[in-house]
């Protein structure tokens, strides 16, 4: 199997993983910790492979992750759209943040995600959600160091670009 091949399966695979690992279910204790995969995915991506990565992209998957999830149709896709238009305006300084800064980026954009996320709800009429529903994008910005470099790491190793 050729590279580009490889690399094409590679960022499919990765996308798919994540809209799967959103599916997985959690005991309701700890709910509120589960990252918002598809984002933290996505954003990787954008910040890495910009010619891969556009609004469409981040649309298609958004509308997948809402009839995978049952909500709203395109909630999702229009967190997703937002969230991948404001990291491909600023790819150019993410990139070269330093880990603990793009971390805190990340965390403001997973915070912008979740702000949109409580527009769309409260205006489809669903009750505000308690104070641990804020919880997700925290944990979410904890790990993305440790995503990116998984991330990385594989694609260094198989060579992808």
């Amino acid at each position: 199997m050729n590279r580009q091949r490889l690399s094409l399966w590679w960022f499919i695979g990765t996308l798919l993983f994540a809209l799967l690992s959103m599916l997985v279910p959690l005991p309701a204790p700890l709910e509120p910790f589960k990252p918002y995969w598809p984002a933290l995915v996505l954003l990787y991506w954008a910040l890495e492979s910009e010619d891969r990565v556009g609004l469409g992209l981040a649309f298609l998957l958004g509308l997948g992750a809402d009839l995978f999830d049952g909500v709203l149709l395109g909630e999702q896709a229009l967190r997703l759209t937002a969230l991948v238009f404001i990291a491909l305006r600023f790819r150019s300084r993410l990139r070269f943040f330093p880990m603990w800064q793009q971390t805190l980026a990340v965390l403001a954009l997973l915070l912008n995600d979740r702000i949109l996320l409580l527009v769309v709800r409260v205006l489809s009429g669903v009750p505000v959600p308690p104070a641990s529903w804020w919880i997700a994008p925290f944990v979410g910005a904890a790990l993305w160091p440790f995503l990116f470099l998984l991330l990385d790491d594989l694609r260094a190793r198989l060579r992808i670009q």
